[in-house]
């Protein structure tokens, strides 16, 4: 009786994987542009492959992720010019 109940935590624990995937793969192709279903997919048939799918495909122009992205670049004119200015 203790076989099964080692086989249905293990099948737990690999089914909160998938599932948690699929959430990961999701979120990540909403942020490209590609909208929540495309990702669902993914993540439902490729498990945790799917999420080194949607880091490899390239965003849409006008997706959160390329507003992300360069929004991080910040511009070199607008730094300040010591640390003394920068703490006042």
């Amino acid at each position: 009786m203790t076989v099964i109940s080692a086989i249905g935590a293990n099948a737990l624990f690999l089914l909160y994987a998938w599932l948690a995937s699929s959430i990961i793969a999701s979120y990540l192709s909403n942020k490209k542009g590609y909208g929540e279903k495309p990702g669902l997919a993914t993540g439902l048939l490729l498990s945790a492959a799917a999420i080194v799918v949607w880091l490899v495909v390239p965003a849409k122009a006008d997706s959160d992720w390329k507003r992300r992205k360069s929004s991080r670049k910040a511009p070199a004119d607008k730094a300040p010019a010591d640390k003394a200015d920068a703490v006042d």
